[in-house]
């Protein structure tokens, strides 16, 4: 757990916190929707609960650093944190600004706009990673294989996936992926969980470190 961040170096200036819009409403918003628990997003944008707690009832008014740090944690944008109106998406999204982001081993690749009622992802899977762990959540996920082979769990059933096959299935059925070869597998994934950041998925971290939203 963080300890409390100090007022003097978390907190903008009078002059900054008065121009900022009332955002404690939709921070506490977006974390619901998100459906992170105080303590889980507190963590993963390094601040103690009790500070972002303060945040979400307004009696702390956040700094542009900590509105970065929970855009990044809700998997929105800083505009939409402050309530502002969200600019039209394009529909292209050019290899070249596809950045990288790793976790847990794993490498995935925005293929999508935010914001939408699906996300797509592009993901590189490691061998062994995560092999032994198995997900629950609602929702619907879409993944075909690029390259390598995935073996997919679904219930008591394992299949072996390679290159040009796909699995369309419901996310509450108890699921688990692993790269068959030890150069992993890549894919396409697709997922209707436009509330749960990426860190919530089959992407993300281990059961024990979320929980449902108080």
């Amino acid at each position: 757990m963080s300890p409390p961040e100090p007022e003097s170096a978390s907190e903008p200036s009078a002059q900054h916190a008065e121009a900022l819009p009332a955002v404690a409403p939709q921070l506490r918003a977006l974390r619901r929707r998100a459906a992170l628990t105080l303590e889980a997003a507190a963590r993963a944008a390094g601040l103690s609960p009790g500070y972002l707690s303060r945040l979400e009832t307004g009696q702390r008014q956040p700094s542009l650093p900590m509105l970065l740090a929970l855009a990044r944690v809700y998997g929105t944008t800083v505009s939409e944190l402050l309530g502002e109106t969200v600019a039209d998406r394009d529909a292209v999204v050019r290899a070249a600004d596809m950045e990288p982001t790793r976790a847990g081993g794993w490498t995935y690749w925005q293929a999508g706009a935010s914001g939408r009622g699906m996300q797509a992802l592009r993901v590189h899977v490691p061998y062994g990673s995560q092999g032994d762990v198995v997900r629950v959540h609602p929702g619907e996920e879409w993944l075909h294989v690029l390259r390598g082979r995935l073996r997919l769990r679904l219930g008591d059933t394992t299949d072996l996936l390679g290159p040009g096959d796909s699995a369309h299935f419901d996310s509450l059925t108890p699921h688990r992926i692993a790269a068959q070869d030890a150069d992993g597998v890549e894919l396409l994934f697709v997922h209707t969980l436009l509330q749960s950041p990426t860190a919530t998925l089959c992407l993300g971290p281990t059961p024990s470190e979320t929980g449902e939203t108080p």
